[in-house]
């Protein structure tokens, strides 16, 4: 179902509304391709295959966190029915990202012992960690505009990814199912964001230029996960 017009009504030019505030999110400066060297050298099938199995041990610390975060933040905004349906629906394709990457884990011959023991590295727990603290402190409708913005860059990074796993690789298909699950277009998780920052918006809950300072922080934090995978 497309969201309503939300455009400022007549006679107040300059209005802020939901759907110009996220394509103002969008079209901040999402990394390039000479900013994550790791995803261009796994892209040429030129990255070690031992990378693969630090990014499942990496990533089933970080969707864990960022699930705990996104449950947290819907909690939060339990009196805000249309953002915390967002954190909710964020919520739940955690958990149906975790049971995807379990393909990966098993290609990369992972068993629950070496999860658990498996020590994380700082630069890749960066992310999850911020948005830790903004589950914690944030405006919760800028926090939805801050992640729109950072989801298309990581859908593109998985996209390539999950490519180069099929055809540089040799990897099964199961293994490709965490990354294909990123890599496809959430249609209605965006018409969720739409709802969540409209309202906030009603609410005078939104500030732009914090949301816009918290998504470029989560662009960085993605930077250093793959330079800290990279190492």
């Amino acid at each position: 179902m497309a969201p309503e017009n939300d455009a400022p009504a007549p006679g107040r030019p300059g209005t802020p509304t939901a759907d110009g505030i996220l394509a103002a999110a969008a079209r901040e400066p999402a990394p390039g391709p000479a900013d994550v060297p790791l995803v261009a050298r796994i892209a040429a099938g030129e990255a070690p295959r031992e990378v693969f199995t630090v990014l499942a041990l990496e990533q089933h610390q970080i969707i864990t966190a960022d699930r705990g975060s996104f449950r947290h933040l819907a909690r939060r905004s339990e009196g805000d029915p249309p953002v915390a349906a967002f954190f909710g629906a964020l919520a739940e394709g955690e958990s149906m990202a975790l049971g995807a990457l379990s393909g990966l884990e098993e290609a990369c011959g992972l068993d629950a012992g070496a999860l658990r023991e498996y020590e994380p590295r700082a630069g890749c727990q960066a992310y999850p960690s911020y948005v830790a603290r903004l589950a914690l402190e944030a405006e919760p409708a800028d926090v939805v505009i801050a992640l729109t913005a950072n989801f298309a860059a990581w859908g593109g990074y998985c996209a390539t990814v999950a490519h180069a796993l099929r055809t540089r690789y040799a990897f099964p298909e199961a293994a490709c199912a965490f990354f294909d699950f990123f890599a496809e277009p959430a249609a209605e998780l965006d018409v969720l964001a739409h709802d969540a920052v409209r309202h906030g918006l009603d609410a005078s809950r939104v500030t732009p230029g914090l949301a816009h300072r918290h998504g470029r922080l989560l662009q960085e934090y993605e930077l250093m996960f793959w330079a800290a995978l990279a190492e």
